[in-house]
């Protein structure tokens, strides 16, 4: 007989978000609030998933390019040997480990937009070599876990926004993020394997054979290239053309600023706003040399997007319900007024304290309140730590909705609470590292 599987987290914490906000509000008097964020934020997730309709595709189609040319197996070759060791379950040569490789360097680099189509491919990916179907594997977990730590190398959101308030320093906030994320990225993996291993398999499905790749879907080393056409001479040569008169270009643009900080503030919106359409036609180009129809190759890949966004679309539902009736019955502000004196005294302001509450609830409201501290004191204590809290963790469970709504995921086991470790490290770290490196 088939074992009873108890609720995961994620049933408690919704359901207990729901029920806490709804009594919060009775006394509040903030009921009609309530209702109106109930329905408000029903339809802004609705919103939000047909606006990731063009991204997705998009994004799903330049992956189908960058595939077919042999960029996934040459990324795979690099870091094969840290990705193997950290997903022993996962194949190699599996589409599910270039998908993730692709994220994690866009998660590195900032690139959010590019980052969530990938994951998704990857956490799609992933559900395929799950034992259990509807239930998350220990890879999945795990890689959601990295997800939402935020491995942030190069924040340019922040800078860019540090940069256009008149910032003395933009870019100061580049060393203490990179030390916070990297702490909030090892507690992730570190309670993810550790609540694998204690997870019995009552509770979840285990993993101890290596799971293999599904005959329908090829892996990535055999991969065929038979279809490969290389350009040219002709050809070669109108890429090269291209690619100088693009470097001509960017040259151009940044010569233009003469004062140094506004040279400085050229070079990072250059980095923030073109690092995207470089990435693309980067991306376009090498499948083009590679002899990739790339035309064909992106539609193809594009297709899965409007399935896959209609698919996430309950599950955003679900969370952004949850997350705005939260904020609209006050019980975020309560919340921080009862966390205020222990927050205070280990050097953590109430004004912070609500960024780093609002940040695992929404990205949006996050990055909206750390621009308007920023906006109006940028080169204070404040500013740095909003700044470094915004590009060490990230939006949890938005990131848990999407991902794991894309993979029919519905038990998530231990992601959740180790992705709320990753998040409360990244926080804590942000605080000590910002009063020892600003002083």
């Amino acid at each position: 007989m088939k074992q009873k599987q108890k609720p995961s987290a994620i049933n408690i914490i919704w359901l207990a978000m729901i029920l806490l906000t709804t009594v919060t509000a009775a006394y509040t008097g903030k009921m009609e609030a309530l209702t109106k964020a109930s329905f408000d934020s029903a339809k802004d997730a609705v919103t939000l998933a047909i606006g990731l309709i063009g991204a997705m595709a998009l994004w799903l189609g330049i992956m189908q390019v960058a595939e077919a040319g042999g960029l996934m197996r040459i990324i795979a070759r690099w870091v094969r040997p840290l990705m193997v060791r950290l997903f022993p379950d996962v194949p190699p040569d599996h589409p599910a480990m270039s998908a993730m490789i692709m994220n994690m360097a866009a998660n590195a680099l900032g690139l959010g937009n590019a980052a969530t189509p990938m994951g998704i491919k990857a956490m799609q990916e992933l559900s395929k070599l799950a034992p259990e179907k509807g239930t998350a594997s220990n890879a999945m977990c795990l890689f959601l876990a990295i997800n939402t730590s935020s491995v942030t190398i190069l924040p340019l959101g922040v800078i860019t926004v540090r940069a256009a308030a008149g910032s003395a320093s933009p870019a100061s906030i580049f060393i203490p993020t990179l030390i916070a994320t990297c702490c909030s990225t090892l507690v992730a993996i570190s309670m993810a394997k550790l609540l694998a291993t204690k997870e019995s398999p009552a509770t979840g499905p285990t993993q101890a054979e290596p799971a293999r790749v599904e005959p329908s879907q090829p892996a990535i080393e055999t991969s065929p290239e038979a279809d490969l056409s290389p350009p040219g001479l002709a050809g070669r040569l109108f890429i090269g053309l291209v690619i100088v008169a693009f470097a001509g270009g960017m040259a151009y643009q940044i010569s233009q600023a003469t004062h140094p900080f506004t040279f400085s503030a050229a070079i990072l919106n250059s980095l923030s706003t073109w690092l995207i359409p470089i990435l693309i036609s980067t991306l376009l180009i090498f499948g083009y040399l590679r002899g990739v129809k790339v035309y064909e190759a992106l539609t193809e890949g594009a297709k899965e997007g409007f399935t896959t966004t209609i698919r996430i679309i309950p599950f955003m539902v679900a969370i952004f319900i949850a997350i705005g009736m939260f904020r609209a019955s006050g019980a975020m502000d309560l919340l921080t007024t009862l966390l205020a004196p222990i927050t205070s005294a280990v050097g953590m302001p109430p004004e912070a304290l609500a960024m780093g509450l609002l940040r695992p609830l929404s990205g949006s409201g996050a990055f909206g309140l750390m621009s308007e501290i920023i906006a109006k004191a940028p080169n204070s204590s404040l500013a740095d730590l909003v700044s470094v809290i915004q590009g060490s963790t990230e939006t949890t469970f938005y990131v848990l909705a999407v991902y794991f709504g894309a993979a029919g995921v519905f038990r998530t086991r231990h992601a959740l609470p180790a992705a709320l470790c990753a998040d409360a490290a990244g926080i804590v770290s942000s605080v000590l590292i910002c009063h020892l490196w600003f002083g």
